[in-house]
């Protein structure tokens, strides 16, 4: 039985393998649900608003932040195939308004994506969003707590069909709470890891994902900026 899932972040993701595999997809700007986790934490930061939309955007890695070799992605074309979870309950119960860019809580975010030419299929790209900290603890933990239930499932769009593994890994002591994970795509005969990363500073989520080289090389910058000014 196949069900569309809430999972976003994830599904973001697996939109860019697929496009690296040469299949027709689409991307939808990442979100992440409403719900709980236990997640690694420093606490301890200070109360302050949430940040609109546009000033979000003002604080995403550009070219030039990230250095020589790197290049900003296009928002790829909308499509209408259906994104779909088979094998993963705890992703299936999530529901299915995010698989079709509908029904996300996170009103306020912004997202970017990079290719590095030093590598044919290297990729990298943030998204941040901002809540009440408690809302934003909740949702992204509640994402990555349903993706690690299950070490592997499958994803459709279209036609195309993606086995997925997933792996917790150690996340950096950086920012109040943190999130980490290794994820395994594989489709066509070709095979794809990604991580990701999220960090919660304050109202600001930070997730960083891709070729984990260079999410591991480009996280601190990511989080310095987005905590400019705040």
């Amino acid at each position: 039985m196949r069900r569309s899932t809430t999972t976003a972040l994830g599904l973001g993701t697996v939109f860019s393998f697929l496009a690296l595999t040469g299949c027709s997809s689409h991307t939808e700007p990442a979100d992440a649900s409403d719900a709980s986790s236990a997640p690694a934490h420093r606490g301890g930061s200070s109360a302050s608003a949430p940040l609109s939309s546009t000033q979000l955007n003002q604080r995403l890695l550009n070219e030039s932040d990230l250095g020589e070799g790197y290049t900003r992605k296009p928002e790829p074309a909308r499509s209408n195939d259906d994104v779909t979870v088979i094998g993963c309950p705890a992703l299936e119960k999530l529901g299915s308004d995010a698989a079709t860019g509908s029904g996300l809580d996170f009103s306020r975010k912004a997202k970017a994506s990079f290719t590095y030419s030093g590598s044919s299929s290297s990729e990298v790209s943030e998204e941040l969003y901002s809540d009440n900290a408690a809302k934003l603890s909740k949702g992204i933990g509640k994402i990555f707590d349903a993706m690690l239930s299950c070490p592997s499932y499958q994803v459709t769009s279209g036609s195309t069909v993606v086995d997925m593994g997933t792996a917790k890994t150690s996340a950096p002591d950086l920012g109040d709470e943190q999130w980490s994970q290794l994820l395994t795509y594989s489709a066509d005969g070709q095979r794809s890891v990604v991580k990701q990363t999220a960090i919660r500073t304050g109202t600001i989520l930070v997730i960083v994902s891709g070729s984990p080289g260079l999410v591991d090389a480009h996280l601190d910058k990511a989080l310095a900026k987005a905590r400019t000014a705040h």
